[in-house]
């Protein structure tokens, strides 16, 4: 059987006069829109029209959820006790299921942004804020995260479907954690060398680290995010190089 994989972007991230990245050609490659709900970019008119563009293009539509951190665009720690995270999330899924729904489709899946997305690797209680908003929206949504983390392992005790997420365009610790965007190199803007890495990961199941070393990792969604630099160019060569390798891809439902 051939490998599948998802491909994802995080997109819909603009604010009012402001855009951040090119979103329209984006949906035009990628298999599934992470979009933004509200709180660390997106506002209303942003989301109603990459849903009704995603609907367009059969592109899936998952909320992509996080802090409140409009200022820092949720890339920001913010010590909120999980009971009032968990709302938080929830209202920002509900926010992005009517804009779906008047598209004509819905939300078909959660993932996590930026500090959210790095603080529930490890971190019980905002872990389990996500686990909880999505049990609570739908638990027959798929969550993304990355494998072995502690979102991961709160899920699967959840019973929820949990989808293992890799990233094409960022740099990996030995650990198999995301490096800090604070230090040199954390961004993979050669579009080449992230294809080719993307095919590794889907085919082989391995990556190579920071320092050298060789990291196990799991891809059934794979993600590009909209404000790389080359962020298109990254995508579509990713796209054609799966493609090639005999990948199926497919849009999380």
């Amino acid at each position: 059987m051939a490998p599948r994989v998802a491909l994802t972007t995080d997109i819909g991230e603009g604010l009012g006069r402001w855009s951040l990245g090119d979103d329209d050609a984006l949906l035009e490659i990628v298999t599934s829109a992470n979009i933004a709900c509200g709180f660390h970019g997106g506002d209303p008119g942003i989301m109603r029209r990459t849903c009704a563009i995603s609907v367009k293009n059969n592109v899936a539509i998952g909320a992509q959820v996080s802090y409140r951190d409009l200022h820092g665009f949720g890339r920001r720690y913010i010590a909120v006790p999980g009971p009032e995270l968990r709302d938080d999330l929830l209202y920002q899924m509900g926010a992005l299921e009517v804009f779906a729904r008047l598209a004509g489709g819905k939300v078909d899946y959660v993932r996590a942004h930026g500090a959210l997305w790095n603080v529930a690797t490890k971190n019980t209680e905002h872990a389990q804020a996500l686990v909880d908003a999505t049990l609570e929206f739908n638990r027959d949504l798929p969550l993304l995260a990355a494998v072995d983390t502690e979102v991961w392992r709160l899920g699967t005790d959840a019973g929820l479907r949990m989808v293992a997420e890799a990233f094409v365009d960022r740099a990996y610790t030995p650990e198999g954690l995301l490096q800090s965007r604070s230090e040199p190199n954390a961004l993979l803007t050669d579009a080449d060398a992230a294809a080719a890495r993307a095919v590794q990961m889907v085919t082989e199941g391995h990556l190579t680290a920071n320092d050298g070393s060789e990291v196990k990792v799991t891809a059934d969604a794979l993600l590009v995010h909209c404000d790389t630099p080359g962020a298109v160019d990254i995508a579509r060569k990713t796209r054609a190089a799966l493609e090639a390798a005999g990948v199926e891809l497919y849009p999380i439902r």
